[in-house]
């Protein structure tokens, strides 16, 4: 059984900027979410693989994967993606498959059911997961009856702050299954990650609570935006205050682990009080060996834009790889899936 506080954690985090503007429905047509990533680095031109820049429509990531394993004669775990893309939804992403049956140029057009090959390239390397700049997002929100100069107001302090850089529902599963622990055998990657997720998600909640998201705190270690460095911050001084308002740094929170590099002794002090109330999470990374690392508690938008046509409300963003779009939907508004009877909350 997963208590009430957990469930809010990983379906409905606190918001951080007044809660939202009103209603609408997500996903009425699956043309409503639009997803491309970005993939920040340029193919190789040669190698024994091959990058295939692929549409999908109402299709499920992994299972593509699996259709252009079968069409290039492969094992399905040889096929690289960068990361899950959502099923209802069109979207473009990029997948790599070894090229010892077929080349690039014999790639060029090929379409399945739910995908087709816009691009192939040759390339030196199998994708690994997370090798991407970010994610490109156009959703519609339909239903909405917001007023229009409200909308534009929260989303002017959206592109100034940032939004929380929560975990989305998408990390614990359908019924937030992936924190139903079994305690046998090894756990699988996703079990490990929601686990590491949800203790995230309660540092960043309670940040969020005391208004110090977006804040560096003496004993945080910094992030530099764009980058997975980390420094720790001995003392503030105008210089690093300014680079914080400048969306330059931020604050980061736990992804649970051994190891790594600490934060100071009060801010490590208060997430580990926050982490051990989830002592199920804890032992499982402890037995898994978890080494930790950090992410940014604050998610920063780029390209960031809304257009109103009715009572429907076009957004248009680009957020780093990793980063989730329900995280922003939520500071803006109570979505409810199509044909979904109980809210989204994300």
């Amino acid at each position: 059984m997963i208590d009430a506080a957990v469930r809010r954690l990983c379906l409905a985090p606190p918001a951080a900027l007044g809660g939202p503007l009103a209603c609408g429905t997500l996903r009425t047509e699956v043309e409503d979410f639009v997803v491309d990533e970005i993939l920040g680095f340029e193919p190789a031109g040669s190698g024994a693989h091959v990058l295939l820049r692929v549409r999908k429509r109402n299709a499920n990531t992994d299972w593509v994967a699996k259709q252009l394993a079968a069409v290039a004669g492969v094992r399905h775990f040889d096929v690289g993606f960068a990361g899950l893309k959502d099923r209802r939804a069109v979207t473009t992403q990029w997948f790599s498959v070894p090229a010892q049956r077929r080349d690039a140029a014999s790639w060029n057009g090929h379409a399945g059911e739910g995908f087709e090959v816009l691009e192939a390239h040759a390339h030196t390397r199998k994708l690994p997961r997370g090798a991407l700049a970010g994610n490109r997002f156009e959703i519609r929100v339909r239903d909405c009856d917001v007023a229009i100069d409200a909308l534009h107001e929260r989303v002017a302090v959206i592109a100034q702050r940032g939004v929380p850089n929560y975990f989305g529902p998408q990390r614990f599963g359908r019924e937030l299954g992936n924190l139903r622990f079994t305690g046998r055998g090894r756990p699988g990657g996703y079990v490990i990650s929601a686990a590491r997720s949800l203790i995230f998600n309660a540092v960043l909640a309670a940040r969020v609570e005391d208004d110090s998201w977006d804040a560096l705190q003496t004993g945080d270690l910094a992030n530099l935006d764009g980058s997975g460095s980390v420094f720790l911050v001995e003392q503030l001084d105008a210089d690093l205050l300014k680079r914080v308002a400048d969306l330059d740094l931020h604050p980061t929170g736990p992804l649970w682990g051994a190891e790594g590099t600490a934060p100071g002794a009060a801010v490590a002090h208060s997430e580990a009080a926050i982490a051990a109330g989830f002592p199920e999470s804890l032992a499982l990374l402890e037995a898994v060996g978890a080494e930790a690392a950090r992410r940014s508690l604050r998610l920063v938008l780029h390209a960031l834009g809304c257009e109103q046509h009715g009572d429907c409300v076009l957004l248009k963003f680009e957020v780093r790889g990793g980063g989730f779009a329900t995280t922003v939907l939520r500071e803006l508004f109570e979505v409810r899936e199509a044909g979904d009877h109980d809210a989204a909350g994300s």
